[in-house]
């Protein structure tokens, strides 16, 4: 009897899923009255439209919903025209590695030198009065380059060293190491333990490098941000609030270097 029945039954009507419209890619837009370009980003959780002004990469970033017309996107851009141009003022100046300038390395001032005949690889020099130079000899058009590429390799062997010492004292493995460009982040840990980090944080202060090599090396241990993974963090740095602080008040001027 139980067989009829499941013969006879009728066969349940499959449930169909909801397929969401695809959002549209970000894009670039120009406003009348501002100097930088605005990226429009379509949001589905967006409830109204905010702004942001995104300094590591000179623009205005707007999250809306979707179907806003440009129209609206438009006005309200106008209706804060104010605060827009205070915070766009308020972006540092770009830094290019042009001889005169002066780059942070772990925070500590050095002055580009160009010195036509000395040693083309960078060379780090200390002055009698403490004042640190960075000299960089061959020809005056690749100096920008020879710099940025110093920067890049000091950071690979300084997060590389950092990194293991802190892992060691954890009895944690690292599986590799990579330094990139990155502008979301300062760095990662992904779950089979690799580490990535980005090549700025070489010129932002000892301590503020030494939280973020911190921070990564104990998701080695705890893959979340649970009060044992900030313990772990706090037993491998000192003042992890602090310099998370700083890092928001201040990252984006790091990115404002080399442009």
């Amino acid at each position: 009897m139980n067989f009829l029945r499941k013969i006879l039954a009728p066969k349940a009507t499959p449930v169909k899923k909801r397929v969401r419209p695809a959002l549209p890619p970000p894009r670039l837009m120009a406003v009348d009255g501002v100097p930088v370009p605005v990226e429009v980003r379509v949001s589905a959780r967006a409830r109204r439209l905010s702004m942001r002004v995104d300094a590591a990469r000179n623009i205005v970033r707007i999250s809306t919903p979707p179907r806003v017309p440009d129209k609206d996107l438009h006005l309200f851009v106008g209706r804060h025209r104010d605060w827009l141009q205070q915070r766009l003022s308020a972006v540092p100046d770009k830094v290019t590695f042009v001889p005169g300038a002066i780059v942070p390395i772990l925070g500590i001032n050095h002055t580009i030198c160009h010195t036509p005949t000395g040693r083309r690889t960078p060379q780090i020099a200390t002055l009698p009065d403490g004042t640190r130079e960075l000299r960089v000899g061959g020809e005056l058009e690749f100096v920008p380059r020879r710099v940025a590429d110093f920067l890049k390799a000091e950071a690979r062997r300084l997060l590389t060293a950092r990194s293991q010492e802190k892992a060691a004292r954890l009895g944690a493995r690292i599986a590799g190491i990579s330094v990139r460009d990155t502008r979301s982040r300062w760095g990662s840990c992904s779950p089979d333990g690799r580490l990535s980090y980005c090549w700025r944080l070489v010129m932002a202060p000892d301590p503020v490098f030494d939280y973020v090599v911190a921070h990564e090396v104990a998701h080695l241990r705890e893959m979340n941000h649970s009060a044992r993974f900030w313990a772990i963090c706090a037993s491998l740095t000192d003042g992890v609030a602090e310099h998370r602080d700083w890092l928001r008040a201040n990252g984006a001027r790091l990115h404002r270097y080399g442009a």
